[in-house]
């Protein structure tokens, strides 16, 4: 799995919980600024593209982008090596690989690390806008999609309104598989974040 899309997933928890008094699903406006589907979903969108790119900046400034490759091509080939010789049950292959099973700890760690650094950077500016400026501009919901996109059991990450709450007036769906805001927001980045990471030469693809 590409850690971009990880590190975006990481974003997006902080999302589903109460802050600045509400639940991800109830942000938007009753009377948003910007009105109608078509504009809503090139605004949103607008939105993830420029922090995607904001995101790109921040790490091409504070990682070291030959090392971070070069640790991570050095960390997969070893574990790929380990698979295999477990695989075929090479124990001397295995004890071999073992000894360096510290060092590449080490590694793994500190590419971690190299990571999440500018997470920290940029989660400040995407918790303020996310709650105090996109929920001024925009309406609860501001897409549809075709289909129900809550694949994850419960309520925590729900991506789309369901029958029950299109029909409940009180509610904030106007229809079923409409998308929220927040929603719409995050799978936009995502749609973005490859192509714009690629451009910057920030993806943590090796091919």
């Amino acid at each position: 799995m590409d850690f971009n899309f990880i590190l975006l997933f990481i974003d997006s928890i902080a999302l589903q919980f109460d802050f600045l008094g509400g639940e991800s699903r109830h942000l938007g406006s009753d009377d948003p600024i910007i009105q109608g589907l078509i504009l809503s979903m090139f605004a949103v969108s607008g939105f993830g593209i420029l922090l995607n790119i904001f995101n790109a900046a921040v790490r091409k400034k504070m990682v070291d982008q030959t090392k971070l490759k070069r640790i991570m091509k050095e960390t997969r080939a070893w574990q790929k090596e380990r698979m295999s010789a477990m695989r075929s049950k090479d124990q001397a292959k295995i004890n071999e690989l073992s000894k360096k099973s510290s060092y590449m700890n080490k590694m793994s760690m500190e590419m971690m690390q190299m990571n999440m650094r500018p997470m920290m950077i940029t989660f400040v500016p995407l918790i303020l806008i996310f709650y105090l400026v996109l929920p001024q501009l925009f309406s609860y919901t501001v897409a549809l999609s075709p289909i129900p996109l809550n694949v994850i059991p419960g309520d925590f990450f729900q991506l789309t309104c369901t029958a029950e709450q299109a029909a409940n007036l009180d509610d904030v769906c106007p229809k079923e598989n409409a998308l929220y805001l927040w929603a719409w927001y995050f799978l936009s980045s995502i749609a973005f974040s490859g192509i714009i990471m690629k451009l910057t030469k920030t993806s943590m693809d090796l091919s």
